[in-house]
């Protein structure tokens, strides 16, 4: 596979930007995480564990990241799957790979929203 790009997101990234950075890796689908205290955003490469270490390097609390998967060819918010191995943290009471806690995962949808134009 061709080398894939990591982007931080500050202020929106185009649906089109966004079907670019898919077709760089998983041909379809874009991984992400996202600070939901700040908005903060890294999307697209391989690992989620890259992107959380690019916003742990840019002040981010790592409490306040969470994973997640876009497919890019499906609708919002059905096309947001909340899965990631950095979600799991049994001490913030989250123990599997999905985001469990239905007011984060309106944190996440809510900063996508704004987000992904």
């Amino acid at each position: 596979m061709p080398n894939s790009e990591t982007r931080l997101v500050t202020t929106t990234i185009s649906p089109q930007a966004l079907k670019a950075l898919a077709e760089q890796r998983f041909g379809d689908m874009v991984k992400g995480v996202i600070d939901v205290q700040t908005g903060a955003l890294v999307l697209g490469g391989e690992l989620h564990a890259d992107q959380e270490a690019v916003l742990l390097q840019n002040g981010a609390e790592q409490a306040d990241l969470w994973g997640f998967n876009i497919y890019v060819d499906e609708p919002f918010p059905s096309n947001i799957e909340f899965d990631s191995m950095i979600n799991i943290r049994p001490s913030h009471n989250n123990r599997s790979r999905t985001v469990e806690d239905p007011a984060i995962q309106q944190q996440i949808l809510g900063w996508l929203q704004k987000k992904i134009c």
